[in-house]
Formats: structure tokens, sequence, C-alpha cells
């Protein structure tokens, strides 16, 4: 796109265990039926750690991480009209799909075998400027800022997946309130749920903001909560959270993993799962999902709870995500300082 005298600056991953570097790179070229995206705002999900620790399959180097991004259209590849130049939009985790797989033909792009993520296998929105597919693109409201948007991105849209997994369960529980449980517990209230919030044990902030939000009833990982529950999510990686979960649940009910990597899961008796209790994960999102909870966000409405932070500090906002030192999103802003 030579009309554009901009050059990009991203916070690039070289090599897993290693440390975001700024970089100055020549202005990506959006090819056909692509758009260039000119970021304003992108916030930090516990994926990102997973893409910093090298923990998904088949990352390559260098790698650009993020994927709750909002900016506006600067530019269109060949054979794109929409959406327009100048509009404000929003990139999520699903980068692209092959579209014509069986997977693909049933509203299940998710799980295709060809599908491409944001972030992990495309460069993401660390940086002042990226790409993505037109029609992966979700066009977002000019009267909401775009760091609260943001973190709806993914803990939102993904965390919506979830909740739908849950059924019509009344009383759910959620594991690892972080950025995906402040957001959806908003949802489920608005539903009439009654929410359970498990945290980091001695994790009292993170206990004293779920009930500021309106959690029934918030403690450790490794409690009981006062009565058994009828679906639970887990939002963190750890595995040792499966049967911690599965202990709370009433029989019949579910447990939803909602983590893209989670670490080794114990063993646990099969007591635990008898009486019909089920697990499912959550692989991802489709872009159905995006539009309905986008579209769904602002009726609620959901207010988030974010850190800023510069982009150059992502180093920073990712340790501090590791080390649960905010409630709340994290979000770099590419705004001057």
């Amino acid at each position: 796109m030579g009309e554009h005298d901009e050059r990009c600056e991203a916070m690039v991953l070289e090599a897993p265990g290693t440390a975001l570097r700024l970089r100055h790179l020549p202005l990506p070229v959006a090819g056909p039926g692509e758009i260039l995206v000119r970021v304003n705002a992108c916030a930090v999900c516990r994926t990102d750690l997973h893409v910093l620790d090298g923990e998904l399959p088949g990352l390559r180097y260098p790698i650009v991480p993020g994927h709750q991004i909002v900016g506006r259209v600067l530019a269109h590849g060949a054979g794109v009209t929409r959406p327009a130049i100048g509009s404000k939009v929003g990139v999520c985790w699903l980068a692209g799909s092959c579209g014509h797989c069986e997977y693909c033909r049933h509203g299940e792009e998710n799980l295709c075998d060809d599908a491409r993520f944001t972030g992990w296998q495309r460069d993401g929105g660390y940086a002042t400027h990226c790409i993505t597919r037109a029609e992966f693109a979700y066009t977002l409201p000019e009267d909401v800022g775009d760091i609260e948007l943001a973190p709806l991105l993914c803990g939102g849209v993904i965390g919506y997946r979830a909740l739908r997994a849950c059924g019509a369960a009344r009383r759910l529980g959620l594991f690892g309130f972080g950025s995906a449980a402040h957001i959806i517990t908003q949802v489920a209230l608005h539903q009439q749920r009654e929410v359970y919030a498990f945290t980091r044990p001695g994790d009292a902030a993170a206990q004293a903001f779920a009930r500021r939000l309106g959690a029934a009833w918030a403690g450790a990982s490794d409690q009981l909560p006062p009565q058994a529950l009828d679906a639970a999510i887990i939002f963190a990686s750890d595995g040792a959270l499966l049967p911690a979960a599965l202990r709370t649940l009433r029989k019949g009910g579910r447990l939803v993993c909602a983590a893209i990597h989670m670490s080794e899961i114990p063993h646990f008796d099969y007591a635990r799962l008898w009486g019909e209790r089920s697990i499912q994960s959550i692989a991802n999102m489709t872009r159905a999902d995006a539009v309905q909870f986008l579209a769904l966000a602002p009726r609620i409405p959901v207010r988030v709870q974010t850190r800023v932070y510069p982009f150059t500090a992502a180093n920073q906002a990712l340790d501090d995500l590791r080390a649960g030192r905010f409630s709340g999103t994290a979000v770099l802003s590419m705004a001057p300082a």
C-alpha cells in the first residue's frame, strides 16, 4: 500500500520463553480478500502466555501475539469493499477456516482442520498494524471505547460459547476468576443464574471482586460451595482444577473446559464422574458466536474492568497477568503516551 507512509511497530516473539522485542517493520500489505487494520487497542489473554511459553503446537517464529484487536480499516486488498475504509472493527482469535469441509458446512468452523488463528499462526495485535481476512472482521459500535471493547473479543466471545454449553444450569461455578469470568459473570446474572466464583487459594482480592460483581459465593478452588452446582466452567489452564471442579457438581451436572491449553490432569476416581456428570471442552469460537455476543453485550450492558498499558509495555502486562496482579483485563493501548 504505497499511498501510506506509515510504518509498523510490533512487539515480536522471536523464540519461545523469551521476552517480546520492539521491532520497526515495513507496513504489512493486504492481499486478496484481506484488510489492513490500524490497531488502537489489543487486550491481553492468558492464551498469549501459552504462545510465549511455546505450549501451542505448530508455532512459527517470529510471531506477533495478540487476538483481541480493535482498530480502523486502513486499506483493502483486492476484491474487498467491506468493511469500509475508516470503519471501526474487531479482530478475534479465529482468523480463517477453509469454508468447505464438513465442519465448516455445518457451522462448526472452529473445528476446521485448516483453521488459522490470530496471534498463533498469523501475526496479531501487539502492533500498530495488522492484516486480517475481511470476512473475519467485525464492525464495532462507535459509541463504546476501544479499551472497553477489546476484552469482549476473546474473554467475552469464547466465555459466551462456554456459557451456552452449560445449558439451562441455574447454579454456575466459574474456576479462574480473570478476564473471561468477570465478563461472563455479568451475562450469567443477566440470565438469572447464580454465580459461584473459585479463585487461587488465598486470593482475597479476586474473591472480593467476584462478590462486588454479584457472585452469590466466592472462595478458593480447593473449597466446596455451599450447595452442589448444576454446571461449572474452568477458564484457568491448571489441569488439577478438573477433578476439583467435578467435586462441586450435582449428579447430571456438566463441566465445561474453556482453556485452549491445560496442564496435565491428575488421576481421579471414576466416582467423581459417575452419576451422569459430563465433561466438555470448548475449542475456539465461530463467527456466529462473535456476532451474537457482540450484539448481546451492550444490551446487558457488560462493563469490563481494565488495566491499560502502552503497547511497548506488553512484557510487563504479561508478567502481571501471570502473577495475578490485577483484576479484570489488561489492555495494550497504541495511543501515544
